[in-house]
Parts: C-alpha cells; sequence; structure tokens
C-alpha cells in the first residue's frame, strides 16, 4: 500500500508541475500566475477539491503519443468564495499552450453538467491558444459539446469568464455566450482571427492588443465587461463580484447585513439637477448616494458611456442599477448603450434581481450614422427586455423622459411596479423648444410669440404632474428621500409574483 500511496503522490506531483518549471518560470516573466496560482487566489483557501486531475489525451499522431502531461492542459474541480459553492476551470498555458483537446474539454463539460445539477455558478479562468491542431476534428467537437452546455446554462446559473491570456479562434465563442467577461491589460486577447490572417485578407497591419486587447474589448466593441490591471486584481475583484449574484435561478441574490439606515436623507441631491435643462450632471453622483455604502459594481464603465449599469445593494440585497447618463451623449439612447442595457436588464431578470432604473434621457440618438446601424432593432431590444421583465422594476424620473424612450426606460407602460418622479422630472413627447417649432411653425419668424409659447409647453409638460393625473407616476418625491423611497418601494415588492404568457421563448429583436 505504501508504495501505491508514493506512486500517487508522484503522479499529483507531475500533475502540479503542469508544463514544467522552465515553462512556468517563462509564464511568471510575463507577469501571469499559474492556472493553479489563480484557482488559490480566487477560492476561499484550502477549499479546492480537483477533479480529473490525471487525465491525459488520447492523441497518438504528430508525436504525441511521446508527450503525455496529467491533468491535459487545464485544472478542473469546485471550491468555495466567500464560502460560496462554486464550479471552475482554470487553463494551464504551460501544457500545450493550454490547447484544447478532446480530454480537456470533457474535464470542462463534467464541471458544467455538475454545477447545473446542485445549481451553483461556472467560473471559466481562459489561457488557451485555441483547438490543439494535431487532435484536428476531435478538438473542434470538444468545443461544440462546451458550446451546448454554455447555452443550456444560461439563464439557469450564471457563468462568468475571466480571460487572462490569449483567447482566440473557435475558443472566443464559449466566453461570449457566458453572463460577463473580464480580461486583464496587457496579457489577454480575444479575436476571431489573428493580426496575420487579418494581415492576409484584408491587408491591414494590426497588432495583438489593438486587435482584441482588453482596452479594445472593454471600451470599443463592449465584448468584455470590465478590464483589470493583472491578475491579482482580476481575481479579487471577481471574488467581490461573485457576492452579488445568487446561486443559480431558482434562488435570490446573497442577503447582507449593512449598517446604511433606509431613512438616510441625502440633502445634497436636492441640487444635484441643474437648474438649466440642458446643462449636464453626473449620474454616479445619484447613485452613490442612494445604494448601501455607495458600493456599485459597474460593469462595461468605458463602453457606451451614456449609460450606466451595475450592481449595488439596497437594504443588503443585490438590485440591478440601469441609468442615463446626461454626461455623455446628454444621456441619449443610442445603439449602443440599448443593447449594453438590454442584455444586462435581461440577466437580472433571468436570476430574480430587481432592477433600479434612474430616468434622465431626452430622446433616441438621431442620425442616418445611427439609423442605418440599425437603432429601431437595438432600441427595441432595450424595450423587449423591460417588457419581458418580472422582476420588481422600480423607476425614478430626475429630469427628462422624453419620447419613445420615456416608454422604453421601464415606464409604467411597460409593467414598471413603482413609477417615481423628482418635482424637475420632464415627461413630454420632446422637449418644448422642439415642440413648439413643429406645433407653431408659422409664428417661427415672431420670436416673441415662440418664447411665449415655449413657456406655456413648459410650464404644462416640464413637469410631472401631467403624468402624475394619469396615474403614470406613482408619486412626486423630494429628490433627499430617494434612497428612502426605493427601499419601501423594493420591500414592498419582495414576495411579487408575475408570470408571462407560456411560450417555448419569444423572438427577441436580435
Amino acid at each position: 500500500m505504501q508504495e501505491i500511496i508514493e506512486r500517487l503522490q508522484r503522479k499529483r506531483q507531475a500533475a502540479r508541475q503542469g508544463g514544467g518549471q522552465k515553462r512556468i518560470d517563462r509564464h511568471h516573466a510575463k507577469g501571469k500566475l499559474t492556472a493553479r496560482e489563480r484557482i488559490e487566489l480566487l477560492l476561499d483557501e484550502g477549499s479546492f477539491e480537483e477533479w480529473d486531475m490525471f487525465v491525459e489525451h488520447r492523441c497518438t499522431d504528430f508525436g504525441m503519443s511521446d508527450q503525455n502531461i496529467p491533468g491535459d492542459g487545464v485544472v478542473t474541480g469546485y471550491g468555495t468564495i466567500n464560502g460560496r459553492l462554486v464550479f471552475l476551470f482554470s487553463q494551464d498555458f504551460t501544457v500545450f499552450g493550454g490547447s484544447l483537446s478532446e480530454a480537456h474539454a470533457e474535464k470542462i463539460c463534467k464541471i458544467m453538467d455538475q454545477a447545473m445539477k446542485v445549481g451553483v455558478p461556472v467560473i471559466g479562468l481562459n489561457d488557451s491558444g485555441g483547438a490543439r491542431i494535431q487532435e484536428g476534428v476531435a478538438s473542434l467537437g470538444g468545443y461544440a459539446e462546451v458550446f451546448q452546455r454554455n447555452v443550456l446554462a444560461s439563464g439557469v446559473i450564471p457563468q462568468v469568464s475571466l480571460i487572462m491570456g490569449p483567447c482566440a479562434g473557435g475558443a472566443v465563442y464559449s466566453p461570449a455566450m457566458t453572463d460577463f467577461i473580464f480580461m486583464v491589460e496587457d496579457t489577454s486577447y480575444m479575436f476571431v482571427t489573428g493580426p496575420e490572417v487579418v494581415k492576409t485578407v484584408t491587408h491591414e497591419e494590426v497588432t495583438h492588443e489593438q486587435l482584441g486587447g482588453a482596452k479594445t474589448h472593454s471600451t470599443v466593441s463592449g465584448v468584455a465587461d470590465r478590464s483589470f490591471e493583472n491578475d491579482v486584481e482580476a481575481l479579487l475583484m471577481l471574488r467581490r463580484f461573485i457576492d452579488f449574484l445568487p446561486a443559480n435561478n431558482g434562488e435570490a441574490a446573497p442577503q447582507v447585513r449593512v449598517d446604511d439606515p433606509v431613512a438616510r436623507g441625502e440633502a445634497s441631491l436636492d441640487t444635484l439637477v441643474p437648474d438649466n435643462p440642458n446643462k449636464p450632471y453626473d449620474m454616479h453622483e445619484l447613485i452613490h448616494k442612494i445604494v448601501d455604502d455607495g458600493d456599485f459594481f459597474e460593469l462595461q464603465p468605458g463602453y457606451a458611456k451614456n449609460i450606466l449599469v451595475g450592481f449595488a445593494r439596497m437594504q443588503g440585497s443585490t438590485v440591478g442599477i440601469v441609468a442615463n447618463q446626461p454626461l455623455v451623449l446628454a444621456g441619449c439612447l443610442d445603439i449602443d448603450s440599448s443593447r449594453k442595457a438590454a442584455r444586462f436588464v435581461r440577466f437580472c431578470d433571468a436570476f430574480n434581481i430587481p432592477i433600479v432604473t434612474l430616468v434622465d434621457v431626452p430622446g433616441f440618438m438621431p442620425g442616418t450614422a445611427q439609423e442605418y446601424g440599425g437603432i429601431i432593432k437595438h432600441g427595441a431590444k432595450l424595450l423587449y427586455a423591460y417588457a419581458e421583465a418580472t422582476v420588481p422594476k422600480v423607476t425614478v424620473i430626475t429630469r427628462k423622459a422624453y419620447g419613445g424612450a420615456y416608454d422604453v426606460m421601464a415606464s409604467k407602460h411597460l409593467r414598471g411596479d413603482v413609477n417615481l418622479a423628482w418635482p424637475s422630472a420632464e415627461i413630454a413627447v420632446m422637449g418644448p423648444k422642439g415642440a413648439v417649432e413643429i406645433i407653431f411653425r408659422e409664428d417661427l419668424a415672431d420670436r416673441e410669440k415662440i418664447a411665449e409659447r415655449t413657456d406655456e409647453y413648459r410650464e404644462k409638460f416640464a413637469n410631472p404632474f401631467i403624468a402624475g393625473h394619469r396615474g403614470y407616476i406613482d408619486d412626486v418625491i423630494s429628490p433627499r428621500s430617494t434612497r428612502e423611497r426605493v427601499c419601501r418601494s423594493l420591500s414592498m415588492l419582495r414576495n411579487k409574483s408575475l408570470k408571462n404568457p407560456w411560450r417555448k421563448h419569444g423572438n427577441i429583436p436580435l
């Protein structure tokens, strides 16, 4: 028995060494942690239970029969983050460049299947050169098996991808189907085809970083939800992020004890909205002043900055925040912001997370670029997401709510549960100036008359009371009481029950 135990220890040691010390040293020289070091940092100390440590590839072509490394380039298993169970895989770039083989894929599929059975999140730490070329179609089949599980798990358990190295070709589609993608600056990248292929086909010269780096995907494409400076920051922020999420779609997000009083007033909010309706202000200030302890985990902060989305807590419970940002494009909705917010709203609805919407929107962005780009269908995605959502929806209109954008932003007409407005709210088809110039176009030459009509329109519609008369606004509140009123509304809605008509699935305007 002792001999067998010693043999087991030798095999375990070989698996822990991955591709060997030289490759580990090269990996560290690039500022990257190894697959196992990442797991140690992400999970609670001593909680990791590894599966399939001794799995090896089955390929015999191109000299692969002489290259067998236990684990086959991916470490899989389960553990806890702040005491909560998660399954995860961590690709090991020191073993065959982290390339995916049939056996490698089977390991990932096994932990995904088990995560579905027990109802807990799956986390992927991606660091892979792509499909293992020596295995041909077997490795491609392995990717497809993973893709299928991504789809089946969508909306059932949270799926998070942390890109910590290369992720190219077919490998990008698994993270793309997960709920959130985080990247590490300077060491991670994602693209369907690399710079060499791009140069051959389109004659464009572009670097890996320009084509698919963390900055590109977090500011230009919107593929990544956040980017972080290094492996350590990314893993620690992921630990914080997971705490906002429920284990599965049948549970509520974890309740956290907070000492922040519900009735905490914020007198400074009474002067947040400028007297000049065309002057911007920072919606971040409102968010930080109404959520528990000012803690807001923003997603995609560098992309489509005219809308803000992210997670916070109110009375210790997770809420999703969606807010127009008047500092950028006056808070207009455009293609990118509509897509960004729609996906976030759908995630919140899938996982029972109440949505708090803060509205200051003058409308949809005009222009040929937006129309040619399909703003009609992209804007409809956000409309669809809000209309379909059955979770508690609390809306606060701080200033402008014009035109179709008023309808889209969780209005009462889209089954908003509680719709509040500040006294500065303006709810109308359009702004006073534009409206008057259309209604009284024959008087455009008479500046005095137009000014008089504009004041008349502003008096009638540039306030929340007309909407309040019709019941579209439940109450007009003082800005300083916003936190208390939203918290009370969410408490009232805690046991809300609403079901959509049965259907296989809807046909969202993709």
